[in-house]
Order: structure tokens, then sequence, then C-alpha cells
């Protein structure tokens, strides 16, 4: 029997750290283990392995070989196992969920898990190859757009291999560079779902093919086929550059949805890696977050992340649940207060025993809700895919039937006829126009709300917030500045605001408390000296106290006056209650066991939400709040903001309920917020709204980011929507009618009468001609005039 030697790699030098030599590698959670310090042994095939853990002995012994064994992907790299249960689903089709990966039997589409993973090495790799593809389909579809076109323009007489050229060049760009979009119009065919990639197969397809028949076989086609010089058109141009434009935005497309997922894995990112686990000896070691358990005891120590959910069983500290609650005011935490995995303590070192693990913690439920409300449809890819549904049958149809009617009824050569108006039916119902109909228009508004501090993630986002007819909004950082101020100073004796003010910071000074540092910052915008403190004394839950040029002073709440024997005066008191109502938090200032002052701190409006909320009310949007904190202090700030709807001390979960909610009674739903708490209800909303000066993962979550946190610029992305989509209608509309006209033409209408046919060359000039009308016309929304701005210049 052998020591299994998973020992640690030798430094540069080529030695082995002495303090490492001895160590090995845990097979189950990759941590170094000393074998000689460890009560952890297994023996497998002849071999003795070390655990760190009995959990991780475990696991080793339920399954040796599935830490033994790693499977290689294709690549030659070690492929990491997809843990049992997983679901997959189709980025294009939410309905399409199965366990383990496959491929989407209504697009063609490869299907992705369901909950991203940390790691998104693999998106980007795809990202990195679509990309890449597209940029060398570009290069090499322009020399195949001049050899095709300058003739046309008369720059020179195409010599004899410019049409091989086109071959080589269009070969590699369509049969390469849109291999994928082939074998996704073929699954369409196979599973009876026309999409867009049957409108894309379709028309590539016909005019490449139609293009090398025409050069390899010229002798099939009869005179009719050919233009004045005797040659046959060919249509090599238009199937390359349909190819690389699409490439492009399906790189658009996965930068879009890998940007989507980025909110995801900063959430996973917020619970730490590993856990500090008790042992029953009293021993204490790291081990992976994976492995925690209900019951384990684990230490937290200051400036460390909560591992998991559970409860404080030693110690005392403050907890920064901002992530939670979106308050910037830590949380005081003893013995018995429940804590959360994810959210900092800061101050003191604390013992926990877990309560909730792994898909259990409220942290996890948050990235469920994320993940399960971005596996929405843009409403705008379901119209273009309910009218793939009737139009390329329709296409299809026409094209036979033009076939026929030609082959019956036509003039000699009936056959010629037949297919070269089948042929300009098919070219000239190419989808470009109908594709170049949405993604134009959002294109071009997308650059509008940036110039203007607006940033919209999608279509879907640009579409639905025309029709909000609700406003849901957080309080803190949203409709306030989202940090305390000290707002207000009362003078209770002899000394002036200034004097206590000073006093106040200088009982302040060191503390990292939020109330803390608003009064250190009021007494530095007051450009006030602060004095000299000694033998400074912290009262836990009550305030400080400290002796300050030969007089005694003490700052905090009632219960410290209590204890210290001062007296509140009803005048004092009453101020104080009302200062509490306005949405404040008070503290007293006491001078030599005598009351002083009052200071209040608050997180004060900012000076542009009354505004933007009484605009928001004369378009008939109801505002709501949503906010973890207060009742009172919520009340207060919906009183002076005109707000009647008010939801206190709520949960992020109930958050994205009560949007939930709003949603299924038939309304139209925006969320504003800014924190990690309200990245369910951005992502539930069907339009959310998140602010510049926020949290990442806030504005990963959002549809819509204000840069500047202005919600003034609601109302002007309302107007900006409202023009998107009439844009986006009017050139649907111009695309459904240019294909309404043009497809009869093509089909040779007008020929018994006037003997005019369409050529597959004229059609394709139409075609093109179709796509550049729909550009210039979505360009118009450079110029759009918006609420509280000037209008735009041309230059613009």
């Amino acid at each position: 029997m052998t020591t299994k030697d998973n020992s640690n790699p030798p430094d540069h030098s080529g030695q082995v750290a002495p303090s490492e030599r001895h160590k090995v590698i845990d097979p189950v959670c990759g941590m170094s283990v000393d074998p000689d310090k460890t009560p952890h042994h297994a023996q497998h095939g002849g071999d003795a392995f070390h655990f760190c853990s009995a959990r991780c002995l475990e696991r080793f012994q339920a399954d040796p070989d599935k830490y033994l064994s790693p499977k290689l992907s294709s690549k030659g790299k070690e492929e990491v196992p997809v843990p049992q249960g997983t679901i997959y689903t189709c980025p294009m089709h939410p309905q399409i969920r199965q366990e383990g990966p496959g491929a989407c039997p209504i697009c063609g589409m490869a299907l992705e898990p369901e909950l991203p993973s940390e790691d998104d090495s693999e998106a980007k790799n795809e990202i990195t190859s679509v990309g890449r593809k597209f940029w060398t389909a570009s290069l090499l579809a322009l020399p195949v757009v001049i050899l095709a076109m300058a003739p046309h323009l008369g720059l020179w007489q195409a010599p004899a291999w410019s049409p091989w050229a086109e071959l080589v060049l269009a070969s590699v760009v369509v049969l390469w560079g849109g291999s994928a979009f082939f074998s996704r119009f073929w699954t369409s065919l196979r599973n009876r779902s026309p999409n867009m990639y049957t409108l894309i197969g379709l028309g590539v397809g016909v005019a490449y093919g139609y293009s090398v028949v025409a050069l390899l076989m010229p002798g099939l086609f009869p005179p009719a086929f050919r233009g004045m010089d005797g040659r046959i058109g060919l249509y090599f141009e238009p199937a390359a550059v349909i190819v690389a434009l699409v490439l492009l935005g399906e790189w658009l497309e996965l930068r879009a949805r890998h940007r989507t997922s980025d909110a995801v894995r900063a959430l996973l990112g917020l619970a730490p890696k590993t856990a500090r686990r008790i042992g029953k000896d009293g021993d204490e070691h790291d081990v992976p977050l994976e492995s925690v358990e209900k019951g384990d005891r684990l230490r937290v120590r200051p400036g460390e992340k909560i591992p998991v959910d559970g409860v404080v069983i030693e110690g005392r500290s403050s907890v920064d649940e901002s992530m939670l609650t979106g308050e910037p005011m830590p949380v005081e935490k003893t013995a018995d207060d429940p804590l959360t995995g994810g959210t900092l303590n800061q101050t003191g070192s604390l013992v926990m025993q877990a309560e909730k693990v792994g898909s259990e913690t409220l942290l996890a439920q948050i990235v469920q809700l994320v993940a399960n409300a971005q596996r929405t449809r843009a409403p705008l890819q379901r119209l273009a895919d309910r009218v793939a549904n009737w139009f390329v049958p329709a296409v299809v149809l026409a094209a036979v039937l033009t076939f026929a009617l030609w082959a019956w009824l036509g003039p000699d050569p009936r056959l010629a006829f037949a297919l070269i108006n089948a042929v300009a039916v098919l070219i000239i119902a190419c989808p470009c126009a109908l594709g170049l109909a949405t993604p134009i228009s959002v294109m071009v508004a997308t650059g509008r709300g940036a110039q203007m501090g607006v940033l919209f993630r999608d279509a879907e986002a640009i579409e639905t917030l025309e029709k909000i007819d609700v406003l849901v909004v957080d309080k803190t950082g949203t409709l306030t500045l989202g940090k305390p101020k000290l707002t207000d100073v009362v003078a209770l004796g002899d000394e002036d605001d200034n004097k206590i003010v000073s006093m106040a910071a200088a009982l302040e000074r060191g503390s990292e408390h939020p109330l803390a540092a608003a009064i250190l910052a009021g007494a530095k915008d007051r450009e006030l000296s602060l004095p000299e403190t000694a033998n400074f004394q912290s009262h836990t839950g009550q305030g400080v106290s400290a002796e300050l040029e030969g007089t005694t002073a003490a700052l905090g709440n009632r219960a410290l006056m209590d204890a210290r024997n001062i007296s509140i005066n009803d005048s004092a008191a009453a101020q104080a209650d009302a200062l509490r109502r306005d949405g404040k938090t008070v503290m007293f200032l006491a001078i030599n066991d005598a009351l002083a002052g009052l200071l209040a701190v608050a997180d004060p409006i900012k000076d542009t939400t009354a505004e933007a909320l009484k605009a928001l009310r004369a378009e008939d949007v109801e505002v709501i709040m949503l906010t973890g904190d207060n009742a009172t202090t919520a009340n207060a700030v919906a009183k002076k903001l005109g707000i009647e709807r008010v939801e206190a001390d709520v949960q992020p979960a109930d958050k994205a309920r009560i949007v939930e909610e709003l949603k299924a009674s038939g309304r139209r739903v925006a969320m504003a917020g800014d924190g990690v708490n309200d990245a369910p209800a951005l992502a539930a909303a069907d339009v959310g709204i998140a602010m510049g000066q926020g949290t990442d993962i806030a504005m990963e979550s959002a549809k819509l980011t204000l840069v500047k946190g202005d919600l003034r610029k609601i109302v002007q992305a309302r107007a900006l929507s409202r023009a998107t989509v009439r844009n986006i209608r009017q050139n649907l509309f111009f695309a459904f009618v240019y294909n309404t006209l043009g497809i009869p033409l093509a089909a040779g209408l007008l020929y018994p009468w006037t003997g005019w046919l369409l050529s597959p060359v004229v059609a394709a000039l139409a075609m093109s001609l179709s796509s550049v009308s729909v550009i210039s016309n979505a360009l118009r929304l450079r110029i759009v005039p918006l609420p509280h701005q000037e209008p735009v210049s041309e230059k613009a």
C-alpha cells in the first residue's frame, strides 16, 4: 500500500517550501492537508488518501471515482462535471427546459444552464469565436461586393476571373460563416417551426445556390436569364453580406445575453468561497463553503462575509446588511440574533451556528429570483416569430405558384421564365428589411438614450417603457441621496450650533458608524476645529462619552441620557419627536451632565425627485414606495413627495412578490432601485430601472440605467420609447408593404399587360433599397425632440 502523493508543487527554485513539504491535496475540496495531523484517512486502489474534514471523507467514500477520474473534453481540457439535476433552457425559447445540455427542438440553438455559474469562460470563448467569425466574414464579403457592384457603377469592366473570385470568397463566408444558420434552418424545417433562421437560410441558400449553378453550368439557362452583355446575373454578394450581418446580430446578442447573466454571477460572488468551521475539539480550520452543513459552528472575523444563514451563538458586532435591506446603517448583532449569508461583519468577532446552507440561503433564493425573472421573452422577438410563422410559408408558396403558373401558362421557354420569376420572388422577399426593422431603430434609440444619460439594455425595455402605468421605487439611493447627512442642529443651552457640532464630532472621531461619518462631514463642511478627547468610553447600544477641554460630554440616544441621569424637558422631547416624525435619527448631546443640544441625521431627498414624480403623475403613472426602512421614516419621505402607497420593512423577496402581484392584476410595472436587495424586483418588473450610482448587481439586473440617478430621465426615456416604438412600426409597415407589392411584381403579375418582368438583378437592388429606406427612417430618431431637452440639431 502506498500513500497517494498529491503534494504541493515546488517553487521556482525547484524546492518545496518547508511548511508545505509534507502536505497533500484533499481530492474532494482541493485544500492542503498535513497527513500527520488530520485524523481523516481512506484507502482506495492500494493508495492512501487524506482529507481536511469528516465530510470530505464521507463524500470520497461514497463515490471515489467521481474525484479521481475527471473527464476530458474534446479539446483535451478537464471538464467540470455538470451537477445532477441541472436544468438547461433555450435563450430564444425559455419554455424549453430539460435536465442536462442539448439542442433546442424549436430553433436548434444550444441550450444553456438556467442558472449561470461564476465561471463564465465558456460564454466568453463563444462570444470571441462568433466575433472573430463576423470580422472574417465581413473582410471576405467586402471584396465580393466591390467585384459585383463596380461594373454596374461604371467603375470598370469585370474581368473574366471576377465571378470565380466571388465564388471562392462567398463560399467561405456562406458555407463556413453561415454553417450554423443552415443547421438551424434545417432544424426549423424538420420540427415544422418557422423562425428567423428559416428566413435567413431560405434567402441565403437560394441566392448562393442559384449563383453557383449559374456560374458552373450556364448552359442550363436560356437567353432570358442573360443580361445585355450575355452573362447570367450572379448573386454572391447579397448571400455573403446577409451572412455577415446576421453574424453581427448574433455577436451583439451573445454579448447582451452575457451581460444579462452578469447580475447572477455578481450575486453568486457575494458569498465567500470558504468558511471557518469550529470542530468539536475546538480546533478551527477553513473549509469550502459547499462543505458547510446545518448545525456547524462557524467563526466570522471582522471584515469577513457571513458564509451562510444562521444565528449568533457568541460575540457582538455590527453587520452591514445593505445588500439585504438597501439601508446604509449597520445592524448590531448579539447572541440569538439572525445572520444572513453574504452580509459583511464589520467590527467584532462572531461565532454562529449554520441553519440554512446551499440553495436554502436567502442569497441563493435572491439569485434564483433574478435568474427566473430574466428568462423572459422580448415582445418584439415574439412578434418577429409570429410574422415568420406565416411569412415564410407564404413566400415559399408564392414562389411555387409563380413557377407552376409560368410553366403552365407562360410563353416559351416556359420553364426558363418559371425559374427566373420564382428566383426573383425568393430574392425580393429576402428578409433584410424585415430583419432590420426592429434592431436598427433600437440601435439608434440606444445611442440617443446614452447621449442623455439613459442606458437601455435591450429592445424589450424600449418597447415596454411607454406602456408602464405604475412605478415602484426604492427609497434609499433612489428617492434619496443614499447616505446620511447632518440636517438639523438644535442648541438648547448657552452653546451655539457650531460648538454643538464640534463637540459631537470630537466624540465621534475615530468611529466607523455612518451616523458618526455624517456628523464629522457636517463639522468639515462648517470648517470647525475639533477639541482633543480624553477618557473616551463607548456605551454599547447607547452612545459615547469623553472629556473635552475640561468638560464631560456624552452623545447618544435617550437611553444614554437616562443612564447618566440627564433630564430631557418636555420642549426638547417635543422637538426630538418632531424630527423623528420627519424621518430623521436624533442624538442628544450633554455637556457637564446637562442637555446642551440635539443633532438630527437623515438621508436627504434628491433635489430632482419631487419634480420627476410630479411629471410622472401627470402622465397617469402611479408611484409606489417599497423600502426595507422602518415605516416612520418611509411615511415621512412619502408625505413630502406626495406618494400615497408605502410598503415598509420589506425583504427582497417581498419586493419581487409585490411587483409580481401588480403584474398579475394587469398593471405594467417599472421598478426603480439601486441596491442588491432591489435586484429580484428589478428583474421581475416589466422594466427595471437602476441608478447609475447604485450597485453593479442592481444595474445588471435592470433593463434601464439612469447614469446620474435623476428620476426626471424616466420621463425623457418614456418619450424616447414612444418615438422608437412608433418608428419600429413604421419600419415594419414599410417592410410588409414592400413585400406585398414586390412579390407580385417579381412573380410577373404585370407581364400580360405590359410585357415587363422583374429580373433577379432588379429584385436584389430593390431588396437593398428597402433596407436603406428602413435605416434612413430609423436615423430620424437622432433628432426627435424630448421633454426637458432642447431640440437636437441635424448635426447631432
